[in-house]
């Protein structure tokens, strides 16, 4: 039975390992992950009826062994050197010119040009083919062993692959943290209160020198590999590139962007290329680095202080600077969101001048404490807006001011609010506000609102620049003679949109309260409103308790309806409106009492014989409300063709689900 379960354990190593080197080296998973996890578990289970099988390169030991206080010192065989810098074209001419001054040639040398990752460089050392060691650069010549942690890493081999590894290997690369699992793990970080990280360099160097390896094993960490050493240099080609090449053979990851350069002109061009990719990589970089491709001629140059003559990094734009927060502004956003943003002394970073960098709310100001006057460090990664990411304490000037929100709009002056449980502030002028009376506009005449044909985004930008209109009830003032202004609206077109509008003043009473764009009122929720107020006014006088009786009308939904109506500036809009001659059509309150009152539906699937909109109404009309996700409270799912989640979803919930057939005839048994 050992020996069976020994081949067995063996083979799903070999299988597994296979697996993780397609999935996190080559990008290429060869089985869905629902195959991965089945044979990670059988090997779990063998392991733990066969403890003394378990082996340290098993890939179940990736996940991480228990909290260390330390981490013990090693010593580089080989010490790991810093590179010089190269800032301009002319400096890696000048580098080019030394190499080729010391090797006494003139003809052009070739390069290897490797970009530069902003992650921590590592040394793992491989015996006989499995890992044994990992440790980080520290000072060059003594570093911190990290091994336990570096285990966690898929894209790190804890054994290699092939048969023709030297018996003594190391092997150099960079832990990087790509960009997706940065921003992923900071939202997740912040969601918890917790301290984020800067950057996704000091997001990979914390992750990676934690005491508790159980701590890294939850980061997205990769490995990319740069370099290898070996204790016998006949062991390896006599080329950097052929040696990446075998490192890529043996189960690492190693660079696509990688590419061979003859002569300083050919290194510039592809400098030039890769700083115009670097944006769109998944992974940050700060450079690129360019080493002489022959490693009898590397020898040749040999080393300078700290540094190899024969390898320079070319850096890029930094993408962080510090300077100085001069003021801070809140401007208003089309939606009423009312935003921090600091007015920066203008520095130079990421390629550009910068002097605005956005706060996002707040609570962000809270948690960099941030002050007017404070030094912080900017970040600007290609086109992303510039951002304040961490406020640098111990240069905090003496009179530094909080920075407090403002409690009325800064564009019309209504109050700002932030209601409980909400992040965002927000200025609560709704239809008055110049900020958000364009998005307002388009909203109201939006196809589910008032439906006004014609009035599309295009032409309500251009009479919203022209002054034509500010506010929904100036539409209904606009003349033939004034839309025959503008350009490419001849006298049909205008007469077509005049009679449009026309045509919205009597409007069913839910889609008025809807084109009306309270926060968090949807078509549902006006419906119910209709049909529990019956008439506007009643609505409008209504407070938080009165509408809460509304189905599905809760304190956050009660909470902005009652705050829209009571600003006087949305009831001057919508007397406005009636001068203008909108009457919407009262509503007998009768849904409450329909024999779908408290039933909900969901509607999934292809029906043939209507629309998922026509669908939708005719329940509504009978008091149902319609979701669009399924929970145990759903009372029915209505499945046409092609249904998918939603309805395995019923069928695990034990939620009724009718097809179409069996849904029109429930309809024709209510009378529809």
């Amino acid at each position: 039975m050992v020996d069976s379960a020994t081949q067995r354990i063996e083979q799903l190593r070999t299988d597994i390992d296979e697996h993780n080197y397609r999935y996190y080296v080559l990008d290429e998973p060869a089985v869905p992950d629902a195959e991965y996890d089945r044979l990670m578990r059988e090997l779990r289970d063998l392991e733990s009826k066969h403890p003394e099988l378990v082996t340290p390169d098993s890939p179940t030991q990736r996940v991480g062994a228990m909290p260390s206080n330390t981490f013990e010192e090693v010593t580089h065989r080989v010490p790991m050197l810093s590179l010089d810098n190269a800032f301009s074209a002319e400096e890696l001419t000048e580098f080019d010119r030394r190499v080729r001054d010391r090797l006494k040639r003139a003809e052009p040398v070739e390069y290897v040009a490797e970009p530069k990752l902003d992650g921590l460089a590592v040394s793992l050392h491989y015996e006989d083919g499995r890992l044994v060691r990992a440790a980080t650069r520290g000072d060059g010549y003594t570093g911190e062993d990290i091994t336990a942690n570096i285990r966690t890493i898929y894209s790190v081999p804890l054994r290699l692959r092939g048969k023709d590894y030297p018996a003594m290997l190391e092997v150099r690369g960079e832990v990087y943290m790509p960009k997706a699992g940065f921003e992923k793990l900071n939202r997740a970080l912040a969601d918890r209160g917790e301290k984020t990280f800067v950057n996704p360099r000091n997001a990979a160097a914390g992750s990676l020198r934690q005491k508790d390896a159980r701590v890294t094993a939850r980061r997205p960490l990769e490995l990319c590999t740069y370099s290898v050493a070996v204790d016998n240099e006949n062991d390896l080609p006599n080329r950097h590139w052929d040696c990446i090449q075998k490192l890529k053979g043996w189960g690492f990851r190693i660079n696509p962007e990688m590419r061979k350069t003859t002569g300083v002109d050919e290194c510039l061009e592809a400098y030039s290329d890769l700083l115009e990719l670097r944006n769109e990589l998944p992974y940050e970089i700060d450079g690129i680095v360019f080493k002489v491709n022959a490693l009898e001629l590397q020898r040749d140059l040999g080393f300078v202080s700290r540094a190899p003559r024969w390898a320079i990094a070319q850096k890029f734009p930094a993408q962080e600077e510090m300077t100085v927060v001069e003021a801070v502004e809140f401007q208003v956003g089309r939606t009423g969101a009312v935003t921090p943003v600091a007015r920066l002394k203008p520095v130079f970073v990421g390629g550009v001048t910068v002097s605005n960098a956005s706060l996002h709310n707040m609570d962000e100001i809270e948690r960099l404490d941030l002050h007017v006057g404070d030094t912080v460090i900017i970040r600007r990664a290609g086109d992303v807006i510039p951002q304040v990411v961490k406020v640098v304490a111990d240069k905090r000037p003496k009179g530094a001011q909080d920075v407090k929100r403002p409690e009325r709009c800064p564009v019309c002056d209504s109050e700002v609010v932030q209601l409980e449980g909400e992040v965002v502030a927000r200025c609560s002028g709704g239809l008055y506000c110049g900020a958000q009376q364009r998005e307002a506009i388009k909203h109201y005449g939006s196809r589910r609102a008032l439906d006004i044909e014609g009035l599309g985004e295009k032409w309500i930008d251009i009479l919203f620049d022209r002054g034509m209109i500010k506010t929904v009830a100036d539409l209904y003032t606009l003349t033939i003679d004034d839309l025959k202004t503008l350009d490419r609206m001849g006298e049909k077109s205008a007469s077509n949109l005049v009679d449009a509008i026309a045509g919205s003043r009597e409007p069913e009473l839910w889609r008025f309260i809807y084109a009306l764009g309270i926060r968090e009122v949807g078509e549902a929720t006006a419906k119910g409103l209709a049909a529990h107020f019956g008439d506007l006014q009643p609505l409008m006088e209504a407070d938080e308790d009165a509408l809460q009786v509304v189905p599905d009308v809760g304190p956050v939904v009660a909470g902005h309806v009652r705050l829209f109506f009571e600003q006087s500036h949305n009831q001057e809009i919508i007397q406005a409106l009636k001068n203008a001659g909108v009457r919407w059509k009262q509503e007998a309150p009768s849904a409450r009492s329909s024999p779908l009152s408290g039933k909900t539906f969901v509607l999934t699937g292809t029906l043939t014989e209507m629309t998922r909109d026509d669908a939708k109404a005719k329940l509504e009309a009978m008091g149902a409300k319609v979701s669009g996700s399924v929970s145990g409270k759903t009372s029915y799912v209505v499945a046409g063709e092609a249904a998918g989640s939603k309805l395995t979803k019923a069928e695990s919930l034990g939620v009724p689900v009718m097809d179409e057939v069996e849904f029109l005839r429930f309809l024709e048994a209510q009378g529809v």
